[in-house]
Parts: structure tokens; C-alpha cells; sequence
């Protein structure tokens, strides 16, 4: 039974890219993603970065699903390091902001908004994306051992799990009665 819902659900994302106006929202939404990983991102060393880039990639995540948010996470980690490299290119970093957009898609689309909703879900890929995955790749890259930047990695996160929470609740909660109008959709 939970397999076909997920299947549903990634079917019903999927279905979300026929739409003409789906695509230019995501290509907005994409510029505005590397705009604010450009200008709204503050480096800590070479391991922590503390930024607002993933929220419009969340709200295609809520708005079209865990398959669309996960073209646009791909297709904004590729991008912002052609227009910014900083450091080698890896494809795990792409493979980290494809699984959080399935993770975070996966929890809110076409669910009740609700706080806890979005607390869990970025929580779950604070964890398992940002500190454990992307420690990971890290320490492939670079040689560095993982358990001298974890502390950093996880402080970070856990400063901007409550911002992160409460900014994409909000933003979340004004873009689902827009898009009902813009989109044409039933309320959901």
C-alpha cells in the first residue's frame, strides 16, 4: 500500500513538467536559487557554508514534487559551480542536492502543511545530506578526517535547522494559495 502512494506521489510529480507555466515557475526559481548562493551565503573555512540557497528549491519540492525538485537541485549545484566554482567539481554534491530535494519532496507534497512537517523533513536532510553525506564527500576530495569536521558541520546545522524550519514554513504557506491561482490546481 505505502509503495503505491510513493509511487503516486513521483508519478503525479513527474506529470508536473507537461505544464509550460511548471517549468518557467522552476527556471525562476532555479536563477533565484543561484542568485542567493551568489550573494546569501557566508563561508565559514572551506567545510561550513551557511546559506539560503536551498529555499526556492524547497518550495518546488512542496509545490511539484520530489522529481522536480530533484532535476532542479541537480541542475542548481552543476550550474552555481559553472558560474562559481569554488573547489573541484564532485558529483556527490549533485547526488546530495538531488537526494534532499526526493527527501523533502517526499515529505510535504501534497500533504497538510504543518511546522512539524517541515521540521522533520529538513532535519532529516540536514542529517543525512549536509552532515553525513556531505562530510563523506568531503572527506574523499580532500583527505580530511571526518571527525575533526564534524562538530563545525553539525553546529552549523543545528543553527540553521529552526531559521530554515520557520523561513520555509512561511514561504511555503504564502506560495500554496499563489499557486492554486497561478497553477489552476485544486487546493491541496
Amino acid at each position: 500500500m505505502e509503495e503505491s502512494r510513493l509511487f503516486k506521489k513521483w508519478k503525479q510529480s513527474f506529470e508536473e513538467l507537461k505544464s509550460i507555466r511548471v517549468v518557467a515557475f522552476c527556471g525562476m526559481l532555479l536563477a533565484l536559487s543561484i542568485v542567493l548562493g551568489l550573494i546569501a551565503t557566508i563561508r565559514i573555512g572551506n567545510y561550513i557554508r551557511i546559506g539560503f540557497s536551498s529555499l526556492p528549491n524547497r518550495v518546488a519540492d512542496d509545490l511539484f514534487g520530489p522529481f522536480v525538485g530533484m532535476i532542479l537541485g541537480a541542475a542548481r549545484d552543476v550550474i552555481s559551480w559553472f558560474i562559481s566554482p569554488t573547489g573541484d567539481f564532485f558529483p556527490g554534491f549533485t547526488l546530495t542536492a538531488m537526494l534532499s530535494s526526493v527527501i523533502f519532496g517526499s515529505i510535504v507534497y501534497r500533504r497538510k502543511l504543518t511546522v512539524m512537517r517541515v521540521l522533520v523533513a529538513q532535519a532529516l536532510c540536514k542529517l543525512f545530506c549536509n552532515v553525513i553525506l556531505n562530510s563523506i564527500w568531503l572527506k574523499l576530495l580532500y583527505g580530511q578526517a571526518i571527525l575533526a569536521m564534524l562538530p563545525g558541520r553539525i553546529i552549523s546545522n543545528l543553527v540553521m535547522l529552526p531559521i530554515d524550519t520557520a523561513l520555509c514554513y512561511l514561504i511555503m504557506r504564502a506560495m500554496r494559495p499563489a499557486a492554486v491561482r497561478i497553477f489552476g490546481w485544486e487546493k491541496h
